[in-house]
């Protein structure tokens, strides 16, 4: 259900200033460059890839890595080739074990269609090209040598699926790569964690019960309190529709384009949970989004569902809320989308394989 706002002359000038905002650099982007690592579960649901898209062309941006938190062989060879036709054809890319060559099959609503294999093929290219999982990080070791390699407090996380790769993070001990714990390696050197994943002040979301729920309650629960976190749920994302854009004005070769016609088809929108995280992530709060608390922090129970409890001792934990309507919103997410791919359709990119 789309929520529309009435608009006041201070939504008004808000609108104008993210329209000037998006025309210079995408929504108020900071000056400083975000170190960003990516940790998906491109498989079942194509807005991961639209936050690929984001990670791979916003502005300020470098980004480290990219962890995938979903087991098949697909799923990171997908999401390389779409690195790979942004300007990324070197970043480094996790896989979580043991993983299979499965395919994605919507046995929910027998509407979706698959996506990740077709991308990984016709695409094909960056650290992993078709077909070679078995060259991908092991996840808790990209993580460590990524975070280790990082100077202090400069690493953004943006999580966007399931919690096994950042569960083992926390668990891992001393390497290589550092004497440090999990733990510490964390505090060192994460600045920003944003979660996609919930519902606020309280739910029972897919990113949270639908792999190992003791592991995101692991990660949440656990997490280094020195570190802020930030939640995006499912309320926030349900309602900003992108991509059909993407679909009817993208150039011919786009995977990510090509990714959305396969999943739900031409002209069609998609919620937005992922590429919305990812933006936030790298941009802050804009003119999207507003806190939707002032203190406290989440909780995750053993089933998956959680709930934000009330502790003004706790103030570095936060959920968002849309500070502008749905549909604005969406809108803009739209040209950002148009704004990456037309960047490297002009550099020559994207030549369909096959």
């Amino acid at each position: 259900m789309l929520v529309n706002n009435v608009l006041s002359p201070q939504r008004v000038l808000r609108y104008a200033l993210t329209y000037l905002a998006i025309s210079t650099a995408g929504a108020q982007a900071n000056s400083c460059t975000t170190n960003l690592i990516v940790d998906t579960d491109i498989f079942s649901d194509v807005d991961d890839a639209a936050a690929l898209l984001l990670a791979a062309t916003l502005p300020n941006v470098s980004l480290l890595a990219v962890n995938v938190n979903y087991p098949s062989a697909y799923s990171p060879l997908a999401a390389s080739a779409i690195l790979n036709h942004y300007g990324h054809p070197k970043t480094s890319i996790g896989l979580r074990r043991p993983y299979t060559n499965e395919s994605f099959f919507d046995d929910w609503a027998y509407e979706l269609g698959e996506y990740t294999s077709k991308v990984a093929y016709h695409w094909s290219g960056g650290s992993l090209p078709w077909f070679t999982p078995e060259k991908s990080w092991e996840p808790v070791a990209l993580y460590r040598k990524t975070l280790a390699d990082a100077a202090d407090a400069s690493v953004t996380i943006a999580s966007i699926g399931f919690f096994e790769n950042l569960s083992g993070l926390l668990n891992s001990s001393g390497d290589a790569y550092s004497p440090l714990s999990g733990y510490e390696l964390v505090a060192k050197k994460v600045t920003k964690l944003a979660v996609m994943g919930g519902g606020y002040p309280s739910g029972y979301e897919f990113n949270f019960w639908g792999d190992n729920p003791l592991a995101t309650a692991h990660v949440v629960n656990t997490w280094p309190r020195a570190v802020p976190v930030t939640f995006l749920g499912t309320e926030v994302g349900d309602v900003v529709l992108s991509g059909a854009k993407l679909t009817m004005e993208g150039p011919k070769g786009d995977p990510v384009k090509a990714a959305y016609g396969w999943y739900v088809g031409y002209n069609t929108t998609r919620m937005s949970w992922d590429p919305l995280t990812v933006a936030y992530a790298v941009l802050g709060l804009g003119s999207w989004f507003e806190y939707g608390n002032t203190g406290g922090y989440n909780h995750v129970f053993a089933n998956g569902s959680n709930v934000w409890v009330a502790d003004e001792g706790v103030t570095n934990q936060h959920y968002l809320r849309l500070a502008m309507d749905n549909v604005t919103v969406a809108n803009e997410l739209d040209k950002l989308y148009l704004k990456g791919v037309r960047k490297f359709d002009k550099e020559g990119r994207g030549v369909l394989r096959g």
